[in-house]
């Protein structure tokens, strides 16, 4: 133990870490917080808020306000290649992308002529393919969305081609897909099953798919097993490490699947990703809490 928020299993982790920087909170009162996403060009965070049915913004020195009210019961969000904001909506069951103009349009929301489950988290490749996980949660009751009866046989991992519409199954073999991430060359899909929340003896660990070019997954295999709680939403940094939710904190895994350490938060974590100046910031939502700190090591991808 290093600190007090610190614990390093691996000596690889202090080269991932800044031991004096402080955990510090940015700001409370959510009720179940999710799906932060850094607008790198804007310099602030958004994420949301999912029961309170609102989305958040945060601003360095300015402070929080309210993004976006009767936001859908958005979870995951991100950024598409054109920097326009996608989320997943649990209410209106449906994937949506925010134009310029502030318009919404809906890129996805039925598979096989029946509506979606409840989408939850999503990427985007740099090809421009959309990919998002679709559990049950938000439909289960009436706190993160509305109750409804599932239409979809499963809960399944999605690809879409935002130019022609085109949606398909990449995995069909999940109880509870939930947070998805790319490795940073782009080879490997890690997914979640979080479906130890419903079943104790359910699944609490991430997956990794090899990526073809033809967007299909194979040769999968557990990456790493979750505990305590279950992994949600994760992210990837440059090196290829996989930070992701726990309950009692973040969790970091090199990319061979060995644990380096752990970021202890005082409440259940729910989402993460990276962002400020220089992508060394990580951004983490923990129930009803945004934390933030300052790493070693930069974040993959685009903001």
């Amino acid at each position: 133990m290093v600190g007090n928020h610190l614990e390093y299993c691996d000596r690889r982790f202090y080269e991932l870490t800044v031991p004096i920087a402080p955990l510090e909170t940015l700001h409370t009162g959510s009720r179940w917080a999710e799906g932060p996403v850094w607008i790198a060009d804007g310099g602030y965070l958004i994420w949301s808020d999912i029961p309170n049915n609102r989305m958040l913004r945060w601003v360095p020195d300015l402070g929080v306000g309210v993004y976006r009210i009767n936001a859908n019961y958005s979870n995951g969000n991100t950024r598409d290649r054109e920097g326009r904001l996608v989320s997943c909506e649990h209410g209106g069951r449906r994937v949506t992308r925010t134009e310029w103009d502030g318009r919404i349009t809906v890129l996805a929301d039925r598979y096989d002529g029946r509506r979606l489950n409840a989408p939850n988290d999503v990427v985007v490749k740099s090809d421009g393919s959309i990919w998002f996980t679709d559990p049950t949660y938000g439909i289960l009751s009436d706190y993160e969305g509305f109750k409804a009866p599932q239409e979809q046989d499963g809960c399944y991992v999605f690809r879409l081609d935002p130019v022609t519409g085109d949606l398909r199954v990449v995995a069909d073999d999940f109880v509870k897909p939930n947070g998805l991430a790319f490795s940073p060359d782009e080879s490997i899909l890690y997914v979640a099953d979080s479906g130890a929340t419903h079943d104790d003896n359910g699944p609490h660990h991430i997956r990794a798919f090899a990526v073809g070019d033809d967007g299909r997954l194979s040769r999968p295999r557990v990456f790493a097993e979750v505990s305590p709680g279950v992994p949600d939403g994760f992210r990837v940094d440059v090196e290829g490490n996989v930070w992701t939710s726990a309950r009692d904190g973040v969790l970091c895994y090199a990319p061979d699947g060995a644990l380096l350490g752990k970021i202890l938060i005082p409440q259940m974590v729910s989402n993460l990703t990276f962002g400020g100046v220089r992508r060394n910031q990580l951004f983490i939502t923990a129930t009803s809490t945004l934390y933030t700190l300052n790493l070693g090591i930069a974040g993959a991808g685009r903001a």
